[in-house]
């Protein structure tokens, strides 16, 4: 007997395609809600730096003219220039200096078990250690006069020790970070340039260091990003010649009142330089984050 073929329903078929269209239309629902929950708040903040006057108080009203007093306010009469750029050299030289340092330590944990799987755990817990038990400490050690050849060197309000203190949090975090990203890297290619004739640190230097670049560039990234965003350890540590950004900031809200067409163009002048080197660097910045996640 010949096998009589069954009619297929179509009663079945919409629902099975119904399900992943919906499934779909849901999960970019979500994604769109959460994108617009970061970007409203910044959007909000790019329109209110172009505002003057009232409207800066009513973010209802959306048709006005731009202009640049903001700006002009925080970049002529504040002098915000100033403090943007210490801001800029202090967290590039706090990140330099994590990242020197950091891959030392980090590599001699990652190949020679420095210190054991304790060791590792110390420098994680520094972690939690919060800022404010560690801000009197820097407070009462840098207000010490030094004396250096003779001559009395005050440490106080002086941006190399602004970015000197924040190896305090910034040094353990780019360390346990690098560790991960020097477990990766195959140890036959160490041994290939110590069977060359290379020393140890020369193998570091020029095969372990170009390998782990990409690695590199993001923990400094995080780096600079943790020195860019620190309030406290400015805010006490610095007077007005090393003031970085956000203690420039906060300096516009008094108690007379606050200025926020000024606040949200400083907002925004801060923000830009983050976007800018994201932007540039976001290629080697993705492939640093996942260089350590597969061995």
């Amino acid at each position: 007997m010949s096998a009589v073929a069954q009619p297929v329903s179509s009663e079945a078929q919409p629902s099975r395609s119904r399900w992943p269209g919906i499934g779909r239309v849901l999960t970019h629902a979500v994604l769109i809600l959460a994108c617009l929950t970061i970007l409203l708040p910044v959007l909000w903040t790019a329109r209110t730096s172009f505002t003057s006057g009232d409207l800066a108080y009513r973010p209802a009203v959306m048709r006005f003219d731009p202009t640049l007093d903001n700006y002009r306010q925080i970049l002529q009469e504040q002098d915000f220039t100033r403090y943007l750029w210490n801001s800029i050299w202090i967290a590039a030289l706090s990140a330099g200096i994590c990242l020197a340092i950091g891959s030392l330590a980090a590599y001699a944990i990652a190949r020679y078990r420095t210190g054991g799987t304790l060791f590792s755990l110390t420098i994680l817990g520094t972690q939690m250690l919060p800022p404010v038990a560690l801000v009197i400490p820097f407070y009462l050690l840098i207000r010490q006069t030094v004396n250096v050849l003779g001559y009395q060197f005050s440490l106080f309000d002086r941006g190399i020790t602004l970015a000197l203190v924040y190896l305090s949090f910034n040094l353990p975090f780019v360390v346990w970070i690098l560790i991960g990203f020097f477990q990766s890297i195959p140890r036959e290619l160490e041994e290939a340039a110590r069977v060359d004739g290379a020393s140890p640190f020369r193998a570091f230097r020029q095969i372990v260091i170009p390998v782990a670049l990409p690695g590199l560039m993001a923990a400094g990234i995080f780096a600079f990003v943790l020195s860019w965003n620190e309030f406290l350890f400015a805010l006490i540590l610095t007077g007005r010649d090393s003031r970085t950004m956000p203690v420039a900031l906060a300096s516009l809200m008094t108690s007379q009142g606050n200025q926020v067409g000024a606040i949200c163009a400083a907002t925004v002048a801060m923000m830009l330089p983050i976007v800018v080197v994201t932007w540039f660097i976001q290629r080697y910045l993705v492939r640093g984050l996942t260089f350590g996640a597969v061995k």
